[in-house]
């Protein structure tokens, strides 16, 4: 059913995600000092207070969405568990490429004005995927334990 706790863990999981077009996953300073931030959607510079787009991502935009919506597409499969934990696995393992994606894109970012990627330089939204993992683990207990229900109940049958 819809009300069941994993479809709350789920749609936290797409909200945290989607949280990434909100927070930058990198703050640096560049040569000519001025601040920068890399957001899924792009490379905005801060230029007299407002953020300016230097570039757009496009790619890292598509690929956010897309899974931001794979948990919400998994809440609508709750009649076929087996095919919600198989979503999850699979979310959970694109969720690693895109982290890693992501870490590549911000160091080749900061080794063209040679600076090392180090906590400094780390933003808020590097730290919402592994939030996003949490939850879809959470998730997959929630599941367990409707199988659980499910088998005891077909017992008492």
């Amino acid at each position: 059913m819809i009300q069941r706790i994993q479809s709350i863990w789920l749609l936290l999981t797409a909200v945290v995600i989607l949280g990434l077009f909100l927070f930058p996953y990198l703050n640096y300073i560049d040569l000519v000092g001025l601040g920068k931030q890399l957001y899924v959607t792009g490379a905005y510079t801060a230029v007299n207070n407002e953020a300016v787009k230097q570039e757009s991502y496009l790619l890292q935009t598509i690929a956010t969405v897309v899974l931001g919506f794979i948990p919400i597409f998994t809440i609508f499969q709750y009649k076929n568990r087996k095919l919600q934990l198989k979503l999850i696995f699979m979310e959970i393992v694109l969720i690693c490429l895109f982290a890693v994606w992501l870490f590549i894109s911000a160091s080749n970012t900061l080794s063209l004005i040679s600076q090392s990627f180090g906590a400094a330089n780390i933003g808020v939204g590097f730290f919402l995927l592994p939030v996003a993992v949490i939850f879809l683990a959470m998730a997959i207990g929630g599941i367990r334990k409707d199988e659980k229900l499910i088998k005891s109940a077909d017992r008492l049958r």
